[in-house]
């Protein structure tokens, strides 16, 4: 590696049981399924980690994903912080639906350069699976090769050399940091520890970032890249980060760290050049993928290849960052694109707005928003909250986690409208409404309890919040319908990425 080089992080794609982890291992010498089930059942759940050493001697961060279509949250997770891919294709499956899937999210978040590797060739002739991966994947190299025999790994590895040789890397320098966890855990003398690939910036022993969503400060006590103590780690590493002050409960995966000059904020509302290849319609119901986060939500087409993207819970982005759009029913990629305006408000296919919003597709600077940026014939144009708006938003926001109840807002009620347009107010159960604050912070109190315990009841809940049974229940029915968590047969809740279910 020379000094110039910057870091990079490689993503592998493919189907199950088409030999991603076997390759990964073969060129790195690390199984990167560490779980006792993934061992157990010989396919990968979880995200693993290595680092690979190219020919030349470069350091690469490998992000080795599940191949089973009920993990492609997991799998679009992982991918998001990459900077090329290691497709794998088995030479005796050929392409398959995951094949076809995990090479549309890579589309979706630009991930564009990489090596596609046809594995198991010591069991049939390769050249049907490359003839369909070039078909799949024009222009991207293809290498044959068996981990088995270890028959062309060599060569993978040489392949892999060559596109990193070509890759600007991301900056680091004056750049603000951008670090989406995608695993929390505790260690015994150090405490809580967050991972995940450093998307911008740089991370420093000492440095004070900032937690999103809470808003809350925290204290870098070690940085680590590949279990390696170092001083500084720059964007496009992986990382993994000691934090002081803040308990392993109080975080979860698609949270993030970020310096303070850092745009990216909670966000309900945004503005996308979106290409959907599979087709959405106007209105439709999708999930949308932004870096370790997953959010219901809506599409709405402004014009060709703008559409505005209306979320039921907050993402964490930043103008010129990538999501992944994928259908709820059947689940499916549909496609991806480039948040234009992160913290948008709410309008139709009006020309100012669609104006400006082209003007920011082609790069130009961003001017300053329209004074009236709606069309009154396509959905509603927020206006300034009211008083007695903003009024009943402070009192779900005081209520937290103790729901409100329509038949105890009376004229208030009337307000509802506005904020849930708003993204404010929270319908949880038939009748009661929360502030989306406190949504969040349920949800992060239940992940905490789940990653410690293994499972949450009922009762659990009730003596977390404090708060009675029939609010407690009306919150798991919450989270379960949100996909948070899956009620088991005996009422107990798992997180569903544990239960192994989309």
């Amino acid at each position: 590696m020379s000094v110039g080089d910057p870091p990079l992080t490689l993503g592998t794609a493919g189907h199950i049981d088409h030999g991603k982890t076997a390759l990964v291992a073969a060129l790195t010498g690390v199984d990167t399924d560490r779980l006792p089930e993934e061992q157990a059942r010989g396919m990968s759940i979880e995200l693993g980690y290595a680092l690979l050493t190219l020919p030349d001697g470069r350091p690469v961060s490998v992000v080795d994903v599940p191949g089973h279509e009920r993990f492609v949250r997991t799998m679009v997770a992982g991918a998001g912080g990459i900077d090329f891919f290691l497709m794998v294709i088995a030479a005796d499956d050929g392409v398959m639906p995951q094949t076809e899937e995990h090479a549309a999210v890579l589309a979706g978040l630009g991930v564009d350069q990489g090596v596609v590797a046809i594995t198991k060739i010591d069991r049939t002739d390769p050249s049907r699976a490359s003839a369909q991966a070039a078909k799949l994947l024009p222009g991207v190299e293809i290498v044959r090769c068996s981990a088995r025999s270890g028959d062309g790994v060599a060569a993978v590895a040489d392949a892999l050399s060559r596109v990193a040789g070509r890759l600007p890397g991301r900056a680091s320098e004056k750049q603000a940091t951008v670090l989406h966890v995608d695993r929390v855990f505790t260690i015994k003398g150090a405490g809580t520890v967050v991972t995940g690939t450093l998307w911008s910036g740089r991370i420093t022993r000492g440095d004070e970032l900032v937690l999103l969503p809470a808003g809350r400060g925290v204290r870098v006590r070690s940085v680590q890249v590949h279990d390696e103590a170092v001083e500084t780690a720059d964007a496009g590493q992986r990382v993994a980060v000691n934090l002081s002050g803040i308990g392993v409960r109080e975080l979860s995966r698609g949270d993030a760290l970020v310096s303070g000059d850092s745009a990216v904020e909670p966000t309900t509302v945004l503005d996308c050049a979106l290409n959907l290849g599979l087709g959405a319609d106007d209105g439709e119901r999708v999930q949308v993928h932004h870096g370790t986060r997953t959010a219901a939500g809506r599409v709405i087409s402004l014009t060709d290849g703008l559409w505005q993207v209306r979320l039921e819970q907050p993402v964490l982005a930043g103008r010129g960052d990538r999501l992944v759009i994928r259908s709820v029913s059947p689940p499916d990629t549909l496609g991806g694109g480039i948040v234009l305006d992160p913290v948008a408000r709410r309008h139709g296919r009006s020309s100012p707005a669609v104006e400006r919003l082209e003007r920011l597709r082609r790069g130009e600077d961003e001017p300053d928003p329209p004074a009236a940026a709606d069309d009154p014939g396509h959905e509603d144009q927020p206006e300034a909250l009211s008083e007695a708006a903003v009024a009943l938003a402070e009192r779900l926001r005081e209520a937290g986690h103790h729901l409100e109840p329509v038949s105890a807002l009376g004229s208030a009620a009337g307000e509802l409208a506005a904020l849930r347009s708003a993204g404010i107010a929270v319908r949880v159960g038939r009748d009661m409404y929360a502030h989306r604050s406190a949504v969040e912070d349920v949800g992060r109190r239940v992940v905490g309890v789940i990653e410690a315990d293994g499972s949450i009841t009922l009762a659990g809940l009730r003596d977390e919040l404090k708060t009675s049974r029939k609010l407690a229940q009306a919150w798991l029915e919450h989270l379960d319908a949100g996909r948070l968590t899956k009620r088991l047969p005996d009422n107990r809740r798992v997180l569903r990425r544990h239960f192994g279910r989309e």
